[in-house]
């Protein structure tokens, strides 16, 4: 069916003998209110009045037009123009070149108001705008004299109260407020009735006929321009609307916003001021002229009388956008807003956008069709009705508002059919949800869009997003989302969707199930290491307690991060953590380490504790070879911890082949000479007996370190073996060895060739110490000397000690005989000199 701006009723036919058919034809047409008034060709002037209802919209039932009275003029001439005057109940009438005043339901004449004759066409100005309350301006064109007269006309007087000439007979005329358009033969004026002010606006050629001047309202006029366009024109000259394309053979024009209705013979067209498009064609045998209405027009013939009234913007509206002219409904609805009242429009704004945005929808005009739903504030149940399967995620009370006739159905066919179409409907519907979830639109119905926006992600396998959702809070209701997530095996965003409602055992045990491979589920690459991060940052201390068993079983490194990584304001007592991982060695040794290391724990027992572990570790595993990192750490404690039982580590080290270790602990208690008779001939390691040296003397003066390497020359001396040991010793420390002190250790046997690249390097380290310390001598002597100079020079100069000289420093008078110089030559007190910054 095709878009109707206008419904047309048939309001009076009149009826009249065959040999009487061309006299009584009508000529013109007035209306106000349910009163229309025909005016002849023989002169009568016809009231009609309308139905009650609708001003002419009949329907079957309803009463027809009834006949008033009717009036002859006495006058064999046609009635050229009717115009009312409501303000006094007058109605006027131009025929034979006279303005007669009758009253509007009597037809009868009102003697006190003389017909004024020489009349070619006259207006009635809007009385809201005449200056004195109690009258109306009439403007009058004389057919004898090119000029335009305005009258005052009041209940029983009118006069002339303003002649404005011309160049030439108007031809048609329209007013609005004080401006007035004229026609003439052959161009178009503007002018302006109060001060007499005139312009011309543009030429035509048309005949007398086809000239068209009406008032559009707000100070504009619609003019028939040349070359068969409509031309608007403001009452300042300018034109703010693009012209209009029309016929060639326009009878006559009226407005009815928003819309332009032309007249031709045989048939009325309506255009759209908002974008100038034809929107209607209505067929109209024999047409002679239009009367603007208030909700439509009047289209007359000889005999017949059509009312077209305007159809209700929302149901024009509606109508485009069932036709899926959107953007012609789009642009219907904003060129209204002014005309309508800001509540209706509002609302009628959403509903139109909303069904725009479905007519997108169903074209896959995916992204518009979003735009337009967020902006019409449609509510997202209405959209995920439409889904097959999602309607178990609305509530039972849901009453869809909108008249999709059963357009659900297409997407079933879709889902059925081409399953790749469907795919992007179900995109279009997560990003529609998700769009909305954080809004006043979505929070509405929250429940209801956090269980599509699931079940949604799940049919797509969009884990992501499906995690995003779940992990965080949430409405979706467990009832409807727990069978979904189970029957396609999303168990671990089950567990993540019991976490989030609060059910933090519930969310554990499926896990743990995924862990177990009880359940499977591979949307997660590592469900125990999240386990592992949940309990730890779980605060119901029961649930931590309850699986941390389960977490050690099954990987003690990483398990005992729960107690390790928990918040520093929640974590649990040290003691029962000890006591739980008794029987986990490896996580006990962990968790001490973090004791020690990160909460720099200075207890004994945590100490002596972590270094038992290193040690049981390592005896427990001699054979394996992956055991340096821990003897490592076992060394590095015993040598930088100040927390441990020295005597108590001993004595557990010393039946082991831990000799390093056992070197270390007689080092603590300062016996280094028997830790390096360990390590060179337990340990049998001299590199790890040099370095006990260099290790031991950290922090101490080079005398130690020169002990401690004496001591370790001595033990090398001390065995035929380590006679090249005690050679390496001393050439690779010339620098350290005191040499007198070596030569009296050295054995007899021992040739110089053998020692002399220590004794070569140790005589340089000796001679370059005596040239330092010379050196240094001289530079001492040199500083002195030049202070002894300057005590000289200063010794040398005369001062004058003038009265009132001040000290440089306190700025008192200089009233002793003894003062102080200083470099600069300024005197101050002898007293001040340690306060003189030169």
């Amino acid at each position: 069916m095709a878009f109707r701006a206008f419904t047309q009723t048939h309001v009076y036919e009149k009826q009249a003998v065959p040999k009487e058919k061309d006299k009584s034809s009508i000529q013109c047409l007035e209306c106000y209110d349910r009163n229309v008034y025909l005016g002849t060709k023989d002169a009568t002037v016809q009231h009609l009045i309308l139905p009650s209802s609708t001003k002419g919209d009949l329907s079957p039932g309803q009463s027809k037009t009834r006949e008033g009275r009717a009036r002859k003029l006495g006058s064999s001439n046609q009635v050229a123009q009717l115009r009312t005057v409501p303000l006094f109940n007058h109605l006027l009438v131009l025929c034979d070149r006279s303005v007669i005043a009758l009253n509007m339901f009597s037809l009868e004449p009102i003697p006190a108001l003389k017909k004024i004759q020489h009349v070619s066409l006259f207006e009635v100005c809007d009385s809201s705008l005449t200056a004195q309350a109690a009258c109306v301006e009439m403007v009058t064109s004389s057919s004898r004299r090119k000029v335009i007269r305005i009258h005052v006309m009041g209940v029983d007087r009118w006069e002339v109260v303003k002649e404005v000439p011309l160049l030439q007979d108007p031809v048609a005329l329209a007013v609005d407020g004080a401006c007035l358009c004229v026609a003439t033969s052959d161009r178009y004026l503007l002018c302006d009735i109060q001060t007499g002010w005139s312009e011309e606006l543009f030429p035509h050629n048309h005949s007398r006929q086809r000239v068209i001047v009406t008032s559009v309202g707000r100070g504009e006029f619609l003019l028939n321009g040349p070359e068969s366009l409509g031309m608007f024109v403001m009452k300042t000259g300018i034109c703010q609307r693009p012209p209009l394309q029309w016929p060639q053979e326009v009878l006559a024009a009226g407005v009815c916003f928003p819309y332009i209705l032309t007249l031709q013979p045989q048939v009325l067209s309506v255009y759209s001021m908002v974008d100038q498009q034809r929107k209607q064609t209505v067929s109209l045998s024999g047409a002679k002229g239009l009367l603007s209405t208030s909700d439509g027009v009047l289209v007359f013939t000889e005999r017949d009388i059509f009312s077209l009234r305007l159809v209700p913007f929302e149901e024009q509206i509606q109508a485009l956008v069932r036709h899926e002219r959107v953007e012609e409904a789009l642009l219907l609805l904003d060129g209204i807003q002014d005309h309508s009242p800001l509540d209706s429009y509002k609302e009628l704004q959403k509903a139109i956008t909303c069904l725009a945005g479905f007519v997108h929808f169903y074209q896959q005009g995916f992204s518009e069709a979003r735009d337009l739903f967020i902006t019409g504030e449609l509510d997202p149940r209405e959209i995920i009705r439409l889904y097959p399967n999602m309607q178990s995620c609305l509530s039972e009370d849901f009453q869809s508002q909108l008249d999709q006739v059963n357009k659900g159905r297409d997407l079933q066919v879709v889902w059925q059919e081409n399953r790749n179409a469907f795919h992007h409907y179900l995109a279009f519907l997560g990003d529609l949800l998700r769009a909305v979830k954080g809004t006043e639109q979505g929070l509405k119905c929250i429940k209801e869009v956090d269980c599509a926006l699931l079940r949604l992600y799940v049919e797509l396998g969009d884990n992501e997003n499906l995690q995003q959702l779940v992990e965080f809070p949430n409405e979706c209701g467990l009832d409807q989302c727990v069978p979904i997530l189970e029957q396609h095996n999303r168990f671990f965003a089950l567990g993540s969707l019991y976490q989030s409602h609060g059910n933090q055992i519930y969310a554990i045990k499926t896990w743990m199930k995924i862990a177990d491979g009880f359940h499977k589920d591979p949307s997660c690459s590592d469900v125990y290491g999240h386990i592992v991060w949940t309990l730890s940052q779980l605060q119901d201390r029961d649930a931590v307690w309850k699986f941390a068993d389960w977490t050690l079983q099954k990987n003690q490194e990483i398990g005992v991060q729960i107690f390790s990584r928990r918040p520093p304001d929640d974590r649990f007592e040290v003691q029962d953590v000890l006591a739980l991982l008794e029987k986990y060695p490896l996580a006990v040794l962990l968790y001490l380490e973090f004791l020690i290391y990160d909460l720099n724990s200075e207890e004994e027992r945590h100490h002596n504790r972590l270094a038992l572990a290193y040690v049981t570790q390592m005896l427990q595993k001699e054979e394996e070879t992956d055991l340096k990192e821990t003897r490592g750490k076992l060394q590095q404690l015993l040598w930088e911890s100040k927390f441990y039982d020295i005597s108590t580590l001993y004595e557990i080290v010393k039946s082991t082949t831990l000799h390093i270790e056992k070197a270390i602990l007689l080092g603590r208690t300062g016996e280094h000479s028997q830790a390096l008779q360990v390590l060179v001939h337990q340990e049998r390691d001299l590199q790890a007996a040099e370095d006990y040296c260099c290790r031991a003397a950290q922090g101490q003066n080079s005398q130690f370190r020169q002990t401690l390497l004496l001591t370790l020359l001595q033990i090398y001396l001390c065995s035929k073996d380590l006679t090249s040991a005690a050679v390496d010793l001393l050439n690779n420390n010339p620098r350290v060895f005191a040499a007198e002190k070596v030569i009296q250790l050295l054995p007899d046997s021992w040739s110089v060739q053998l020692v002399s690249q220590f004794l070569v390097g140790s005589l340089r380290e000796t001679l370059h110490q005596r040239r330092m310390a010379r050196l240094q001598t001289a530079l001492g002597q040199a500083e002195l000397m030049r202070h002894k100079v300057i005590w000289m020079q200063a010794s040398n100069t005369k001062f004058r000690l003038e009265k009132g000289q001040k000290c440089e420093v306190c700025q008192r008078d200089l009233a002793e005989t003894q003062f102080a110089c200083n470099l600069h030559g300024e005197l101050m007190h002898t007293s001040c000199t340690g306060f003189s910054s030169s």
